[in-house]
């Protein structure tokens, strides 16, 4: 029985090494099984807890420490693998189940207060004291990567704000744009975040907790963010082909492929090939709202109607489905075009910003 034991401690023991080792060294590209375990459990208690919330900024609230609390239980969880397989590896030599715990856990923390002097035992306290100075050593250095990461992500989020609204919508994209005569600058923004989505699906597969981490500010998020510029970008070459820039379909392109790097990592299904012909969830109404919208605010406008609907459509079956699931997944902010949310009756009440003038004082 004792040697069963040991054998299956040391299978405990390598499956918790790799691990450690994929989520903290190597950048798989893929959550491991005790991630995603780890990640299903908090995130099951943190909706028990925020069930009765009615404001979505009280959620808000409650969310921002799920990230901390995911990385806190995941450790924890190691931690107690490695007790347990080293348990089950001392267990032939020591006494009782009892005295191999009490040893381990001593080796585990590097305290050594207690030992048995057989040369496997003291083989296994050596590995044991190494494995848990490695692994607390690992997680601090895993945070200071997480947090620049983050803190990258983040900045190109708050600068969107004063062109996109709060929280951020696509057709606002260019309707400030329009309004601001500032249309000289949406090649730089489709630019910038071509290279943003580059470097979110790069960081967001190797960190996977990144993906819990929101923003600072409580009516902003990423892929939200991320959604308003490829919609933006979409309508841009919908219903202005000419004008137009090539940013603007380098960026879609880079937009949804991150975010199919991203869904394959946390095995979210996906078409992966989806036909310009789809149906999307926008209708033909919303999009000629928008549409009036836009030449309200002076965008030039060359295609109408259905023909600029198919087009739109056809840019946007790319990543709807995707940045749905994605918004759904981390309990996003709630914004125009961007799906549907877990909970249902949740108040969000953001301020919009006017643009007054001395000619036009209210807006």
């Amino acid at each position: 029985m004792k040697y069963a034991g040991a054998v299956l401690g040391m299978a405990l023991f390598a499956i918790t090494i790799a691990s450690v080792l994929r989520s903290l060294v190597v950048p798989a590209g893929t959550v491991t099984r005790i991630s995603r375990i780890v990640d299903r459990i908090v995130l099951a208690m943190y909706h028990f807890v925020i069930r009765s919330a009615k404001s979505y900024d009280k959620k808000n609230a409650v969310l921002a420490s799920q990230p901390a609390a995911v990385l806190f239980v995941t450790l924890g969880v190691w931690a107690t693998s490695f007790l347990a397989a080293s348990s089950l590896l001392l267990w032939p030599v020591t006494q009782t189940f009892g005295n191999a715990i009490r040893e381990a856990g001593a080796s585990l923390v590097t305290l050594g207060f207690v030992s048995t002097d057989r040369p496997w035992a003291t083989a296994v306290d050596f590995l044991t004291g190494f494995t848990g100075m490695i692994v607390v050593a690992l997680q601090i250095a895993y945070l200071p990567t997480l947090y620049n990461a983050y803190n990258r992500r983040e900045t190109e989020v708050t600068l969107l704000v004063g062109r996109a609204g709060r929280p951020a919508w696509g057709p606002e994209v260019l309707r400030r744009a329009s309004i601001g005569t500032v249309r000289d600058e949406l090649p730089i923004i489709y630019l910038a975040w071509e290279r943003w989505a580059a470097e979110v699906a790069e960081t967001h597969i190797s960190y996977p907790s990144l993906l819990r981490f929101r923003s600072p500010a409580v009516a902003t998020s990423w892929i939200i963010s991320l959604l308003a510029v490829l919609d933006a970008a979409a309508l841009h070459l919908a219903l202005s082909p000419s004008d137009a820039p090539m940013q603007a379909r380098l960026c879609v392109q880079m937009g949804f492929r991150a975010m199919r790097q991203i869904a394959g990592s946390l095995k979210i299904p996906f078409n992966p090939d989806p036909l310009p012909s789809d149906p999307i969830s926008i209708s033909l109404l919303e999009f000629n709202e928008v549409v009036e919208s836009l030449r309200d605010s002076g965008f030039s406008i060359e295609r109408e109607g259905e023909e600029a609907y198919r087009h739109f459509a056809g840019w946007r079956v790319n990543y709807e489905e995707l940045a749905y699931r994605l918004a759904y997944e981390i309990d996003a902010v709630p914004a125009p075009w961007s799906g549907t949310r877990r909970w249902k009756n949740v108040v969000v009440n953001f301020p919009t910003i006017v643009n007054r003038t001395p000619e036009n004082p209210n807006g």
